[in-house]
């Protein structure tokens, strides 16, 4: 029980119980049945940009000023993304990446490329050398950190926000297969052995589609590689030629690193739903394919899930109104398709993935269905955090 919660127990309704059971098991179903979850050389170099070109002062031009931020809904975002076309100069010709480290180096710098491209990608290998391309780009260009471990960390020491938001979203604590380790690590190794992977060229930037941050528009849409849209800078801070910092070893330590993210993001937790409008992490149909190391299949015309639809993972408060609660949960639904809206009230206990755990369902505070054509809306409150909800019902305590 929480240190700031009534005393009272919520009832013990075995109906109530038995009907939130029900709704815990129909996002890996519902899910299921809207799609199952189940050469290296020396490449041309780009265009010689002009004298003139540099580093562009309203541009970013140092990692603190790329964090990926959006105030659009996910359907909003993803149709002004659809609008922006790709930018005639294309991706460009990536170089081999040069390693010249140690021993040591290689293990960290193979072991957190592996990891971003889990965290990022999920398990599809070109989504995964996507992400890779881009770390060993940064790593190369002046204005990011000038190895792996610190390109892929960069800014989880700071509260004011992450490259990647794998290591300041709760994301560390997620724990992947050994098969999915070794995946991973084999790309890894062989991009750090000079593979390169064209489609995405010279990018520095990317985010996912539903999202759309300020600098969106102001930097070259070169690629999209299955959710992602992937940019260079503008002029000679986007071209190749700029990649030239060369890479001399010294990874850091990224147990330390991640022990530091953590530390931090305990330090300065995530905005809540209210805060931010927006869910701590989402699984639909498509993630839950790529996590699986699976093509994403395509869903009937007729049943095809709208940008809401998923499970979305989201952090609430004692203070919040439960009113205002499901009126965010339904922004976040909106679009149509099977979607759900469950709240945690501590970040640590946010899961990684579904199905819940006793552990999750049992810190679980708030749970919202959107109504579909499988029932109406069903809402529920845990009433020892908001001990009278003015909407819902209370969560059903679970033995």
């Amino acid at each position: 029980m929480d240190s700031a919660a009534p005393s009272a127990e919520p009832p013990r309704d075995s109906a109530a119980l038995a009907a939130f059971a029900a709704l815990a098991l129909l996002p890996l179903v519902l899910l299921a049945m809207v799609g199952g979850w189940s050469a290296s050389g020396v490449a041309p170099a780009d265009p010689a940009p002009a004298a003139a070109d540099g580093p562009l002062p309203d541009l970013p031009a140092s990692p603190e000023d790329t964090v990926v931020g959006t105030e659009l809904a996910a359907g909003d975002a993803q149709a002004r993304n659809a609008a922006v076309a790709f930018a005639a100069i294309g991706p460009g010709a990536p170089l081999p990446f040069g390693f010249a480290g140690n021993a040591a180096d290689r293990l960290r710098a193979r072991d957190c490329l592996a990891l971003a491209g889990m965290a990022e990608a999920g398990g599809a290998d070109g989504d995964q050398r996507a992400v890779m391309q881009v770390i060993l780009n940064r790593v190369r260009h002046p204005a990011f950190a000038g190895t792996v471990c610190g390109v892929v960390f960069e800014g989880s020491q700071r509260p004011t926000g992450c490259q990647f938001s794998f290591t300041c979203d709760g994301s560390l604590a997620r724990r992947y297969s050994d098969a999915a380790w070794n995946a991973a690590r084999a790309r890894a190794e062989d991009m750090l052995g000079g593979a390169t992977h064209a489609p995405v060229g010279n990018a520095t930037h990317f985010h996912a589609d539903y999202v759309y941050p300020w600098w969106s528009d102001r930097l070259d849409k070169v690629a999209k590689v299955g959710p992602h849209i992937f940019f260079r800078w503008r002029g000679f801070w986007g071209s190749r030629q700029a990649l030239s910092a060369r890479y001399a070893g010294g990874e850091p330590d990224p147990l330390r690193l991640r022990d530091t993210a953590l530390a931090t993001a305990a330090a300065n937790p995530l905005p809540g739903l209210l805060g931010s409008g927006e869910a701590v992490r989402s699984i639909t149909r498509d993630s839950a394919a790529r996590d699986a190391g699976e093509p994403p299949r395509a869903a009937a015309s007729s049943g095809q899930p709208g940008p809401g639809a998923g499970v979305h993972f989201v952090l609430v408060s004692p203070g919040d109104s439960p009113a205002a609660l499901v009126e965010r949960a339904r922004s976040l639904c909106a679009g149509g398709g099977y979607c759900r809206v469950q709240g945690w009230s501590d970040p640590a206990q946010v899961p990684a993935s579904l199905p819940l755990t006793d552990a999750a369902r049992r810190s679980l505070r708030f749970s919202f269905a959107a109504a579909n054509a499988n029932g109406g809306e069903a809402i529920f409150f845990d009433c020892r955090l908001f001990s009278a909800p003015d909407i819902g019902t209370c969560l059903p305590a679970i033995p």
